[in-house]
């Protein structure tokens, strides 16, 4: 088990978890995230054992902080889209909601 601290002081076991990568486009002469449209901003979303959702923000910049957050089914659907994932079943709903 490998704990993985998030805001607020709570934990959970990051090898247990589902990880989703964000996807990237070649810009003709970078690598740009879709989910933080930067190329030096970068995130990954987490499911935990128990079914909530991680998002892991870190930075190339010189001096940032990575963070480890808790999300909602809704934000992680909107995540899910912007990173061109399939619906994850736990938010089926929230991503359905999204289409217009």
């Amino acid at each position: 088990m490998k704990r993985q601290a998030i805001d607020g002081g709570r934990w959970f076991d990051l090898e247990a978890a589902e990880v989703f990568k964000e996807d990237t486009w070649f810009n003709g002469n970078n690598h740009i995230s879709c989910a933080t449209g930067s190329q030096w901003d970068h995130e990954a979303l987490y499911r935990t054992k128990s079914g909530k959702w991680i998002l892991n923000h870190w930075s190339q910049y010189q001096g940032s902080t990575e963070s480890w957050v808790e999300i909602d089914d809704d934000a992680a659907a909107k995540w899910l889209v912007t990173n061109n994932e399939e619906p994850h079943p736990s938010c089926a709903a929230e991503y359905a909601a999204l289409e217009v």
